[in-house]
């Protein structure tokens, strides 16, 4: 299964179904970081969920897509303009426009796609009953990281050192990077970051 048709399960999969079953025009934000051209898949994957389930595009749903184009500082104000716009529902893509969603809202529904630590970042409260008003998935976080880490050394037991890349804009990446370097002791790993 291609990492986007998951992503567009989940978020179908978490879509409340009473929203669902309204006759209304359903209308749905999506929020994202990056400009929409680099994101077009993923907004095709979301359409073509929903056609499946009988939601067509200017029919019976309508999509109110925000990227802030590369500009993190601008995720808030998209997502109040969401707010604003009365989506029923918001889809934000990674963990700043979550976090950003979350600060806009906290009765519209949102659904987290490919968050870092959701726990960590202070998204939910738990990962088993997140609370609140968002729900969704998770692609990076600490003991994921570390399993990688425990993984790849197992495969390759000769190996010494590993590099690490991170996006230091990114919220989620510091508590990954701390628990990589703690695991990286008992392995007798050198990391190059």
């Amino acid at each position: 299964m291609k990492r986007r048709h998951f992503l567009l399960s989940a978020a179908i999969a978490s879509w409340p179904l009473a929203l669902l079953a309204q006759p209304r025009v359903a209308r749905i934000g999506v929020l994202f970081p990056e400009p929409l051209a680099a994101t077009k898949s993923l907004v095709e994957a979301l359409k073509s969920g929903l056609r499946d389930l009988g939601y067509i595009e200017g029919s019976n749903i309508v999509f109110e897509l925000r990227s802030a184009e590369g500009r993190y500082a601008s995720l808030r104000a998209l997502a109040e303009e969401l707010v604003a716009a009365k989506v029923q529902l918001i889809v934000a893509f990674g963990t700043p426009p979550s976090l950003a969603a979350k600060a806009a809202t906290s009765t519209i529904p949102v659904v987290m796609a490919a968050v870092g630590d959701p726990l960590g970042t202070g998204l939910v409260s738990s990962l088993a009953r997140p609370g609140g008003n968002l729900t969704g998935t998770s692609n990076l976080s600490p003991p994921l990281v570390v399993k990688r880490l425990e993984l790849v050394k197992e495969c390759h037991p000769d190996l010494r050192r590993v590099g690490l890349l991170v996006n230091p804009s990114k919220p989620a990446q510091a508590a990954s990077v701390r628990a990589v370097v703690e695991a990286s002791r008992p392995l007798r790993l050198g990391l190059a970051q």
